[in-house]
């Protein structure tokens, strides 16, 4: 079969192999030398591409980042497959200002915790989603669950597409989560609000928020499972039937990430600070001192598990539209292929 032309890609700003891989050049050199462009979604002028960051909808793409988005595309029907996983836990953690009595979990209870929304989305709401798993993994941490606590919605009509170069960033990349939150404590709204990752361990020590509950290292998986954790290589079924080598040489140049992560750790963090947009420092805070050896791709069962977790939980709580086999989402193929290739 002839080769596709092109192919599209979206990441997150997020510690992700495929990121690093893109920002090392491998993915343009290893699809050049197919014959093959490789094209960035979220780059696009075009709104209708962009959007596919989130409903996977494009033929001939691929994706890693939050588990959410994909979750929710495969459960409206979009015939995608998950080629590969990585874990990489992350700071998760409710906090509250000084002063508030909010020291633990149990504090929490008959308090007002903020939960971001997006009541005119056109896809799933992850920001919302996200926040509502840290809150129930947190309130289960103090023998409390989501009827023992009042569960503020902060409405935001922010659009959901990832976009460069706008004004309104103020020459940033991108905007930054939490600050409706953040206005919402400020004003005494709410008493409490969920933060994860590099952008939320950088607002809580700049505001000296107390750290309610941290999680995002938690020996129980179902507690620290979230939109970040673990975060899934997902292809659309069309380039995997139809070029099925491709799939492979992208799982490979993903893969490869891992070995040399270990091998340069400080770029390594370097590239995952440039991604996420903070320094390098809040990456080694928020992920951990071994944040470089948790890069690999792999697809075990206990990741695979977790995803069916999560799927649950999402269902639950009316996020996805329907049920569907998790297990039977996973293709091995590519990453046993890829494994071969570099054992010979």
């Amino acid at each position: 079969m002839s080769s596709p032309g092109s192919v599209w890609y979206t990441r997150c700003p997020a510690p992700t192999p495929l990121s690093i891989a893109y920002q090392l050049g491998w993915l343009d050199k290893k699809f050049l030398n197919a014959g093959v462009a490789v094209r960035s979604i979220r780059d696009s002028k075009d709104p209708s591409v962009r959007q596919s960051h989130f409903t996977h909808a494009l033929d001939y793409s691929f994706r890693q980042g939050g588990n959410i988005p994909p979750i929710w595309a495969r459960s409206g029907g979009r015939e995608t497959r998950v080629v590969g996983i990585t874990t990489t836990d992350e700071f998760q953690a409710i906090i509250a200002l000084p002063g508030s009595g909010i020291a633990v979990a149990k504090d929490l209870k008959g308090r007002r915790i903020g939960v971001p929304r997006k009541p005119n989305s056109d896809v799933v709401d992850f920001q919302r989603a996200t926040a509502l798993k840290g809150i129930v993994s947190a309130l289960s941490l103090g023998g409390l669950d989501h009827r023992d606590v009042e569960l503020v919605y902060l409405d935001t009509n922010e659009g959901d597409l990832i976009e460069r170069g706008n004004g309104a960033f103020l020459g940033l990349k991108r905007r930054y989560p939490y600050g409706d939150e953040l206005l919402a404590l400020a004003s005494g709204k709410i008493d409490a609000f969920f933060v994860k990752g590099a952008e939320g361990i950088v607002l809580a020590n700049q505001i000296g928020a107390v750290v309610v509950a941290e999680f995002g290292f938690h020996p129980d998986p179902t507690i620290r499972i979230n939109n970040g954790t673990p975060r899934p290589l997902t292809v659309d079924a069309r380039f995997l039937d139809e070029h099925f080598d491709l799939v492979v040489d992208l799982v490979a140049t993903v893969a490869g990430v891992g070995d040399w992560a270990t091998s340069n750790p400080d770029t390594a963090v370097r590239f995952i600070a440039n991604e996420i947009g903070v320094g390098a420092d809040a990456v080694w805070a928020a992920n951990g001192r071994d944040v470089y050896r948790h890069l690999a791709l792999k697809l075990d069962q206990d990741q695979i598990a977790a995803f069916d977790h999560f799927k649950r939980f999402l269902l639950d709580w009316s996020f996805i539209p329907a049920d569907f086999d998790v297990f039977g989402w996973i293709d091995g193929r590519p990453l046993e292929a890829a494994l071969r290739r570099s054992a010979a």
